[in-house]
This record gives structure tokens, C-alpha cells and sequence, in this order.
């Protein structure tokens, strides 16, 4: 690789807001740790894109469009063309939808290209039904991902998945998150939150349809004494703020906009469960290990969750949760009764978390993602 300054220069490609997407953020500190000058291409969207101050250099697009086929096609000839006339060392891809002007620029220009896939893009319910979209993206995946020497994803079910539809192995790079036994957590009171409750934080960049928050406000209504933090954004946050309107509710559920991790991990550590309610009705939910879970483990407490296989396979392993059979208000309401009738458990859970979060730390986990870099700079 050419070489500015003694060190790569490598620019990661998101189509996300840049200020929130934590897996991103923590690789790029990484990737900066081992000597490169790294930049960030995103989008701007909303006031955080102005008032956020990030340790790297950023480039984000203004778009004309915010969502649909537009939205997509502008983002990408734009990325295009200012990948093809900037000097980058290292192109990194997030996500199958910056794949392909990092592909083609990588090829012309004959840089190397990292993939770091988060999801299985061509299996998120928001495609269900839409023929030709799915097939357009995935015919982009098909012709681009044989090619492809250098590519992590985040379980290793979507490893294996993506090894057997195209003979290449993803390194497997989970969503850790830092240790954050150094924060301390908000106080009842500054929450405005009733003493003696149980409290209960679900959160999530992309709390959008079939992950359970539905069900959960229903279940709400079911049980007393309990108090709920939303926590993020996503497709069905205006639908459940409408859901809880009424008295019975509203006093109940608190719901707060998106924020930097060590402000969201201040709420996580002072609830007493955290919820992951995806639903087992795509692959990219079935193969999926959500930053939230890692968030509540960093956070020692205890999960609730449904029985997808690589989430069930942590909690299981660590007992640190409790697996709900099926994602319903009244599994829902069961789960949280019990933690709220039996103090021993909920102490013997939050334990198990505690003891979880020392091996289930980025601190550790990020050691794969240096060897993987460092061999992409040997072999390159």
C-alpha cells in the first residue's frame, strides 16, 4: 500500500448517520490505533450531524432524498465519484449498500477493499414482498461477493451463511461492547423514575417492524410496578409513542432519542433488565447478535429475549437472561413477572452478566479485528 506520512490512509464507507453507528466508530479507532489516517463517509441527517464532535475526519453527502430507489442511487454515484477522485489506501465498505462504489473504484484504482457486512441485507423485512427490489440487491451481492478477499460480518451463523451461497468465509467480528463498569448509572430520582419499580430499558438504532416493541407495550398494560425505557429510533417508534397516549401507560414508559453510547450506557446500567425482542420471521434476525445485547451484558444486567439461535446461544451459555418461547405480550409479561416476584433470581442474573461482560468485551473481542487488518497490511 502507498503510503501518506508513514501511515494507509483508509476511509470507511456507512450509509448510516455517522454519529450513532457504534460499529463503525469502534472500528475506525482500530484501524487509526494501527496507523492509519482514517475518514468516515456518511450522510447528514438530523442536528447530531452538526453538533457531534468524532475523533476522525468526516465527509458527509447532504441528500436530496431520504429514502427509495432516489435515495439509494444518488448516495452511491455520489460515493462513486468522490471515492474516484480522492487517494485512499484502504476502502472500507459497510453494509451491501456502499458495496458497490467501493467495488468498482477498488478494481479501477486497484486498492484494496475491506467488507464488513452487519446484516444479511437481502433478508430485512422491509424487502419482504418487493420482488424486484430483493433480486436487484441481491444480484449485486451475487456478482461482487466471490470477488471479495477480505470480508467480517458479526455471527457466525451469517459466516457460514454467506459460505455456503458464495465458497467465501467471513471472519466473524462481533458487536462487543467497551466495559463500562467505569460509568455510573442515573439515579431513580433523576429519571423520574417510581422507587421500588422495575426497570426495564429497551433500545436499539433500528427499533423498526417485527422486533417486538409492539408486544412489549402491550404487555406493559399487564403488569403494575414496573417502568420501561425506549431507548433509539427506528421505523415504529411514532406507532408505539401513539400506543401509550392513555394514563395507564404514559407515566410509565419514558422514550428518548438517540444519544452517544456513554450517555445511553448511563440509562442501561441503571435499569434492572434490558429486552431484545427480534423475531425469528427473516434471516437477517435469525443470524443477527444486536449491539443491545452486548450493551446489556456491558451493563450487567440481565436479558430478555426471544430464542433466535446465535442470541439464545450466548444467554444460554452465560446464564444471563431469560429465553421467552415466543414473542407474545403475555411471554413478555411472564418473563418480566418472574424477575419482579424473585429478587435471588433477578441477583443471580445480573451476576451471570457481570461475569459475561469480562469475556464478551470489545476490549477482547477487537483482538480478532487486529489480526485481520494486520493481515490485510502483510499481504498487501
Amino acid at each position: 500500500m502507498s503510503r501518506s506520512d508513514n501511515k494507509i490512509n483508509a476511509v470507511f464507507s456507512v450509509i448510516n448517520c455517522i454519529c450513532y453507528d457504534q460499529r463503525v466508530l469502534k472500528i475506525a479507532g482500530e484501524v487509526s490505533d494501527l496507523g492509519c489516517n482514517v475518514t468516515i463517509i456518511g450522510r447528514r441527517r438530523g442536528s447530531c450531524c452538526t453538533k457531534s464532535k468524532l475523533l476522525f475526519r468526516t465527509f458527509r453527502f447532504r441528500m436530496l432524498f431520504n429514502k427509495g430507489f432516489l435515495f439509494y442511487s444518488f448516495f452511491n454515484i455520489r460515493l462513486f465519484f468522490y471515492l474516484l477522485f480522492h487517494n485512499y489506501d484502504l476502502l472500507i465498505s459497510n453494509d451491501l449498500d456502499t458495496l458497490l462504489p467501493n467495488f468498482l473504484v477498488a478494481k479501477l484504482k486497484r486498492k484494496s477493499l475491506v467488507y464488513d457486512s452487519h446484516e444479511y441485507f437481502t433478508g430485512v423485512p422491509e424487502l419482504r414482498g418487493r420482488k424486484f427490489v430483493t433480486w436487484f440487491w441481491k444480484s449485486l451481492e451475487k456478482r461482487m461477493f466471490p470477488h471479495l478477499k477480505y470480508v467480517m460480518t458479526v455471527s457466525d451463523s451469517l459466516a457460514l451463511q454467506y459460505e455456503k451461497e458464495y465458497g467465501v468465509r467471513p471472519v466473524t467480528v462481533r458487536n462487543c461492547s467497551l466495559l463500562s463498569s467505569g460509568l455510573k448509572g442515573f439515579s431513580r430520582n433523576e429519571m423520574g423514575v417510581k422507587p421500588g419499580d422495575l426497570l426495564l430499558i429497551f433500545q436499539g438504532g433500528g427499533i423498526n417492524i417485527e422486533r417486538g416493541g409492539e408486544e412489549l407495550i402491550e404487555a406493559m398494560r399487564f403488569i403494575e410496578d414496573v417502568t420501561l425505557i425506549v431507548a433509539g429510533s427506528g421505523d415504529v417508534i411514532a406507532s408505539l409513542k401513539n400506543r401509550v397516549r392513555d394514563p395507564g401507560l404514559s407515566d410509565r414508559i419514558i422514550f428518548l432519542d438517540m444519544m452517544p453510547w456513554n450517555e445511553l450506557m448511563k440509562y442501561t446500567r441503571s435499569a434492572d433488565a434490558g429486552l431484545s425482542l427480534d423475531k425469528d420471521t427473516n434471516l437477517n434476525y435469525r443470524f443477527s447478535l444486536p449491539n443491545k445485547l452486548f450493551d446489556y451484558i456491558s451493563a450487567g444486567i440481565p436479558v430478555i429475549a426471544g430464542k433466535l439461535p446465535e442470541v439464545a446461544g450466548i444467554i444460554n451459555k452465560y446464564g444471563c437472561g431469560i429465553i421467552i418461547p415466543e414473542i407474545t405480550p403475555e411471554a413478555i409479561c411472564d418473563a418480566l413477572s418472574t424477575l419482579k416476584n424473585d429478587p435471588e433470581l433477578l441477583n443471580k442474573l445480573r451476576q451471570n452478566a457481570v461475569n459475561a461482560s469480562e469475556d464478551l468485551s470489545w476490549e477482547k473481542e477487537s483482538e480478532k479485528l487486529k489480526r485481520f487488518y494486520e493481515r490485510v497490511f502483510k499481504e498487501e
